[in-house]
């Protein structure tokens, strides 16, 4: 544990941090997978709209910083691609 008092509040800072990049995670990993349950079910219209949500939601993972820019990239490719092979 710090015994300086600004290392005492970069400890709590960054642990509320990790909270937050925690819940922004996890909401775009939840969003990615109801996608794919959507599409597993073969739900065209379900789909399309949960991968408006999951797009959003990876969007906005990456621009909190919590994933890179070209990973959020190719996870809304793929998930695109997953999109349209529902028939």
């Amino acid at each position: 544990m710090p015994n300086i008092k600004s290392a005492i509040k970069r400890v709590k800072t960054i642990e509320t941090k990790t909270k937050q990049n925690a819940m922004i995670k996890t909401a775009y990993k939840t969003a990615v997978k109801n996608f794919k349950t959507a599409v597993e079910a073969g739900d065209k219209e379900d789909a399309s709209e949960k991968f408006v949500v999951a797009t959003k939601a990876v969007d906005k993972a990456a621009a909190k910083g919590v994933i890179k820019a070209n990973t959020a990239s190719r996870k809304k490719s793929n998930l695109a691609k997953t999109l349209n092979t529902i028939k």
